[in-house]
């Protein structure tokens, strides 16, 4: 039985002969993706934005009337409360802020939410509480500086392993690489305004562990054939690494995609912003193994003589002594 390949043997495709118009194009992604982050923001979760969040549910309407529900818990003085339809469209999410004078006292944040959950089941008897959570400012703004540190300290560890198993360049490639990644995830969350999480830290962590198996794939052969052919000029012989590789790259990727698509389409609400995350970090890390981490090589002056180990004295003298100088 003749086994079905996706990648057909010896492939031979020209990706950086497209290098220079795909990387305008993911720098312009990767400036629009900040642009979105800055003027519009990510949509916090109760973990990072703090203060009141309860989720319920409409049992008896098809949808949730966020538009009344907005103008009947802004007389409360609590604030503008964020309120978005959460998974089903019957379901909600109602997220206020506490007060200076509710932080750290649970019996003021219990009394808030009361105030909240009697004033929507008051003019909707059928409203049905899926959960109630708090947390302070002080617990969020920890959270954010402790999600930063370890995207960043992930980010440079990763930079450092490569710049010590390959060369100094490949450690810039790779970090460059998650950067663009990284970038256009928190581009789709800004831009959809899905709720960024604990949740979400992890889908990305888990981002930049498949963009670095990949690049680390593709660098490894791309190490081998710098030995190997060393009169090949440099950007043909990347084409041939990742011809090489692609048909792996392709079967990993496609793997992945089969068991994640399926769970953001019929999976719990709850976990369609990590999935969703995870999913587009398949696309743009493969992408980005590609068409960043392989190109930039060439502008970072990567030659045939990178991996060569240096002449010592005694080895010249030896050639010397043969004639070969």
């Amino acid at each position: 039985m003749k086994l079905l390949k996706l990648v057909p043997d010896n492939t031979n495709i020209a990706f950086l002969k497209w290098r220079v118009p795909f990387y305008i194009v993911s720098l312009l992604l990767i400036a629009a993706s900040w642009g979105l982050v800055m003027t519009k923001g990510l949509n916090y979760g109760v973990d990072f934005a703090g203060g009141q969040e309860i989720t319920g549910t409409f049992q008896e309407e098809a949808e949730a009337p966020v538009g009344e529900l907005r103008d009947t818990l802004g007389t409360l003085g609590l604030g503008e409360p964020v309120i978005q339809r959460f998974g089903e469209p019957n379901q909600v999410s109602i997220r206020v802020r506490l007060p200076e004078s509710a932080e750290g006292d649970p019996a003021a944040a219990n009394r808030i939410s009361g105030q909240i959950i009697d004033t929507v089941t008051a003019a909707h008897s059928d409203f049905r509480v899926d959960s109630n959570n708090t947390v302070s400012g002080k617990v969020s703004g920890e959270f954010r500086e402790t999600a930063l540190y370890a995207l960043l300290f992930a980010m440079l560890a990763i930079a450092a392993y490569i710049w010590i198993r390959f060369e100094w360049q490949f450690g810039v490639g790779a970090l460059f690489a998650l950067f663009h990644d990284v970038s256009l995830t928190l581009g789709m969350f800004a831009l959809l305004q899905l709720e960024f999480s604990l949740q979400i830290i992890a889908a990305i962590l888990a981002i930049i562990g498949y963009s670095l198996n990949d690049t680390i794939v593709v660098y490894d052969r791309i190490r081998e054939n710098l030995k190997k052919y060393r009169k090949m000029q440099l950007p043909e012989l990347l084409d041939l690494s990742v011809n090489e590789t692609l048909a792996r790259t392709v079967m990993t990727s496609l793997t992945l995609l089969i068991a994640l698509i399926p769970l953001l389409f019929f999976g719990p609400a709850s976990l369609v912003g990590m999935v969703g995350a995870i999913v587009l970090g398949v696309f743009v890390g493969t992408y980005s193994s590609v068409y960043m981490a392989a190109p930039i090589l060439v502008w970072l002056g990567v030659t045939s003589d990178s991996f060569v180990p240096e002449e010592g004295v005694a080895e010249r003298q030896e050639r010397k002594a043969r004639g070969e100088m």
